[in-house]
């Protein structure tokens, strides 16, 4: 059978047990540099949109744009185009594999970065803005469902955690990339903002040769009639850790399917909605509640540290730059603890310790106990929890629905809290944030508390003990022989 083929029947495979008992080597790194990395460029991406804004309102930018449009109308447009793109390709992600989409949601979003960093007009940009986002967004669902699927079971929280939070180290970048591209003794007005956009291509280029030798995931193939194609990816696979590590351990476990070509949306949403509607809960809990806390905390937060602390705007970024480095070393430091001490205990402690710390925050922001430098301290330590908390809801959606809808489950619940955090939540935050009011904007750190506790409440409730666990084990796919099925939590 030709790779691509698909002849659909009954097959019984220890695919899944063989990726799952191998030891760490360098192809699992390839893995996470070709698909993680691109949220770094994420990072990069927002942060250096929302530096660069009142650059673009000046006289000479070459762009007809004020602050408020790049900041308000361009975010916004950004924000639908993630989760009108993550719906979009994460339905195609589920039906015609892991790899299509995410080299073809990586090209989309670096043709628009390009074409971006080309804008001449203000619609131009407007639309580009969209699509970038649209790129963004499909992003989400293909690369957490294909890392998912090819990192063994040992190794999946924490490496989930650490590729999810490299967001901030784009956002540290792109903190410090705006400092020096919107120097004028650097570069003119109208070039300096453009190479910021044009950087992200280079990255995301280099990215993109990368991306091209990850397989496509053997899981998927499995179930989709091609099980030949899957059994020789595997087998290279192996033959390269081997050759690395020495003698594999033996796998232990198969499984049986019944194969398909594809699964009809109808299914999916009974699956997820009815089958498996306790996890559905936590997922919303999960998305909402640390959706809320960051645009609590970081919506708002120049017009925070400018009001009430005199800070410069030009000096802005520096504090941003500090709390990202609390976001990523958040995850990398703590994303251990959700393999070992497991996922219920680390998801509900992570979630309710950055709610109660953003509480006692507001309760010294409200006595007039903190300054810049303290309150950034503070913000720190919250989003040093938040963060890993965070980056466990991307975890858990995508690893406790049936592969069939992984993707679709990814993406559903990212355009969720995407929504919620980047629509909802700042028509919510900006009047709180905005009045110079200390009770207002105490206000609006208590709300993002509450739901970051609310959602830790749930998790110490509903949330699965996925850790070190097959995929399968954890939500047998739908295909799976029928009396295999095991009950659901």
């Amino acid at each position: 059978m030709s790779v691509g083929a698909t002849r659909t029947g009954t097959v019984t495979s220890a695919i899944p047990a063989r990726l799952d008992r191998l030891p760490w080597a360098r192809w699992h790194w390839s893995v996470v540099v070709g698909l993680g990395t691109v949220w770094i460029l994420d990072g990069l991406e927002v942060t250096v949109v929302g530096n660069i804004a009142s650059r673009l309102s000046e006289p000479g930018s070459g762009l007809p744009i004020t602050s408020g449009e790049v900041t308000g109308v361009a975010a916004a447009l950004y924000v639908a185009g993630a989760c009108s793109g993550a719906l979009f390709w994460g339905r195609l992600t589920d039906h015609y594999g892991r790899k299509k989409l995410f080299m073809i949601t990586l090209v989309v979003y670096l043709s628009a970065t390009a074409l971006t960093a080309a804008s001449f007009q203000t619609w131009w940009f407007f639309l580009f803005r969209f699509l970038t986002g649209f790129g963004i967004g499909g992003e989400y669902a293909a690369i957490n469902s294909a890392i998912d699927e090819l990192i063994p079971a040992y190794y999946r929280g924490r490496v989930d955690l650490v590729i999810n939070g490299s967001f901030w180290l784009g956002a540290v970048g792109g903190s410090l990339l705006s400092i020096v591209a919107l120097n004028t003794r650097l570069l003119p007005k109208d070039v300096g903002w453009r190479l910021t956009f044009a950087l992200g291509v280079v990255l995301g280029l280099v990215i993109l040769v990368v991306r091209r030798h990850v397989p496509e995931s053997p899981r998927w193939l499995l179930i989709h009639g091609r099980h030949r194609e899957a059994e020789r990816v595997v087998s290279a696979i192996e033959r390269r850790v081997s050759a690395e590590k020495g003698p594999l351990p033996r796998p232990h476990g198969e499984i049986t399917v019944h194969q398909r070509t594809s699964v009809g949306f109808g299914t999916i949403a009974r699956t997820v909605f009815r089958d498996y509607r306790r996890r559905a809960v936590l997922g919303f809990s999960l998305f909402i509640g640390q959706a809320f806390l960051y645009n609590a905390i970081t919506f708002g937060f120049g017009a925070i540290l400018t009001t009430f602390f005199d800070v410069p705007t030009g000096n802005t970024g520096y504090y941003f730059a500090v709390i990202a480095f609390g976001n990523f070393f958040g995850p990398l430091l703590l994303g251990k603890l959700f393999d070992s001490l497991g996922r219920k205990v680390m998801i509900s402690s992570t979630y309710l310790l950055s709610g109660l710390l953003l509480f006692a925050t507001a309760w010294l922001f409200d006595r007039g106990a903190l300054d810049a430098v303290t309150l950034t301290a503070c913000w720190s330590v919250v989003l040093f929890f938040a963060s890993a908390g965070a980056s466990s809801a991307y975890l858990t959606v995508s690893e406790v629905f049936p592969m069939e809808t992984r993707a679709m489950s990814i993406a559903f619940f990212y355009a969720l809290g995407t929504a919620a955090g980047g629509i909802s939540g700042p028509l919510l935050f900006a009047d709180l944030t905005n009045t110079g009011r200390v009770g207002d904007t105490v206000l609006a750190f208590r709300i993002g508390a509450a739901l970051m506790c609310a959602a830790g409440l749930v998790a110490a409730l509903l949330a699965v003990p996925a850790e070190r666990r097959s995929l399968e084990d954890i939500a047998r796919p739908l295909t799976a022989a029928p009396t295999e099925r095991p009950k659901r939590l």
